[in-house]
């Protein structure tokens, strides 16, 4: 009987210190191995892992206004990072039908790289071996620095240090052709990956809605019952 009783006990206070140790377990993170990243980037890739937004698929986060990319694994270590071109034109969303229409009648304020949650994919593009087709709609893709208009100085634009100069494109997500050898194609390769552009002009709850909700459930804290 004592050792039923002792039994009982040890198993409990093993479970208990079970509970004890999930219950208090830092939440998971996005590890980027001291690249340096604003704070919206690090709090939507840490949300991305914590949740597992990004449904064990390999994810992608540009930011727009520090004109960065980062690219994780599907656990949220990450493989790499590089500065990018974007959108002449602020703004997070596409004007409707733009895919469809020539580069020639697009106008400069048209010119902008919608925010949101993509699932993206390689795939086929005239000039292009492979993009990763972001918004195919909206003929948003993330591809090899275009240098075909020396004027652009698309490279250039890459080499400087300020983002300030990196807002040149139609739209698209240009980066260093190394770079998307190296990391991106990889990292493509034989499966989809999800890709959060962070908006510049709205919250980023106004684009994902489950962040947004962890955050309020972190603020409002324990309901309590007053009497």
């Amino acid at each position: 009987m004592r050792s039923s009783l002792g039994a009982a006990f040890s198993c409990a206070l093993v479970a208990a210190a079970l509970w004890a140790g999930a219950a208090g377990a830092a939440p998971k993170q996005a590890r980027f191995l001291g690249e340096p990243a604003s704070d919206a980037a690090r709090q939507v890739a840490d949300w991305v892992v914590g949740a597992g937004d990004n449904a064990r698929l390999p994810f992608v986060i540009v930011d727009k206004v520090q004109a960065r990319v980062f690219v994780f694994d599907p656990s949220g270590q990450l493989r790499g990072a590089a500065p990018a071109l974007l959108g002449l034109a602020v703004g997070d969303e596409s004007v409707p039908g733009i895919g469809a229409r020539k580069l020639s009648t697009i106008r400069p304020e048209e010119r902008t790289t919608p925010a949101g949650r993509f699932v993206a994919a390689l795939g086929p593009e005239l000039g292009h071996k492979d993009v990763v087709w972001i918004d195919y709609d909206a003929a948003v893709s993330l591809h090899p620095v275009v240098t075909g208009n020396a004027k652009e100085r698309r490279l250039q634009r890459l080499a400087t240090a300020s983002p300030a100069d990196n807002r040149i494109s139609f739209g698209c997500i240009n980066v260093p052709a190394a770079f998307y050898a190296s990391v991106v194609t990889p990292t493509f390769k034989g499966t989809e990956a999800v890709v959060y552009i962070l908006p510049e002009t709205r919250p980023l709850g106004a684009f994902f809605p489950g962040l947004r909700a962890r955050n309020e459930a972190a603020f409002s804290g324990p309901s309590q019952t007053h009497r």
